[in-house]
């Protein structure tokens, strides 16, 4: 079980990375997971985010994880969704990190902020590249298969990062060099998916 006062550097920021990948991916289930550990005492959280385990924030993230859960599968709306999320997901993945850092220095709070966010964007973009490469297909299994694949992935690292922080850490370290190999390839489809979510507001509009 995790000691946050006593825990080593490298081990807390395996943890950190973990759960932001996991935030990059879907937020809600991954905050909501978070809450329950805590709530059942699988995961001792530190001072600053003890309220995640409360109640009203476990069934306030696991609503809208439901939310999201069917929004995401959605053709068309997903695109305004994720767009959305990614002003929700990266800053969430970073003031998890900043508040699981309070017994550090500041430069090191701040680190562990930036690589949150960092990681979180990753996940996201990396989300939002595999979404663009399956979404013209026809048919729906598809793209209800990837989504229920990233729900299970952002649980399953959350859990495991409370386990086993450097086997999370090493999954997410494989997947983000993924992503920075494919850098121009997320890059589009970010820029893709704001024009089309603009443009899906736009039509909603007229």
């Amino acid at each position: 079980m995790l000691d946050w006062l006593h825990i080593p550097l490298p081990e807390l920021f395996a943890v950190l990375a973990a759960v932001a990948f996991a935030a990059g991916l879907n937020v809600y289930a991954t905050v909501a997971a978070l809450g329950l550990l805590a709530r059942f005492g699988h995961l001792p959280l530190p001072p600053a985010l003890q309220l995640l385990e409360s109640w009203p924030v476990i069934a306030a993230s696991g609503i809208l994880f439901a939310i999201e859960f069917f929004a995401d599968k959605i053709p068309a709306f997903d695109l305004v969704w994720s767009a959305l999320h990614t002003f929700v997901r990266v800053p969430v993945a970073a003031l998890l990190a900043y508040g699981a850092t309070r017994q550090l220095s500041p430069a090191q709070q701040l680190l562990a902020a930036l690589l949150g966010a960092a990681v979180a964007l990753a996940a996201h973009g990396g989300k939002t590249a595999l979404r663009a490469a399956v979404t013209p297909s026809p048919e729906p299994v598809s793209n209800i298969s990837l989504s229920l694949g990233e729900d299970v992935l952002a649980v399953s690292l959350t859990w495991l990062a409370t386990r086993h922080p450097y086997a999370a850490a090493t999954i997410v370290l494989v997947l983000v060099a993924i992503i920075i190999l494919l850098a121009r390839v997320v890059i589009r489809a970010l820029r893709a998916l704001f024009r089309g979510a603009e443009n899906e507001l736009a039509g909603r509009a007229a």
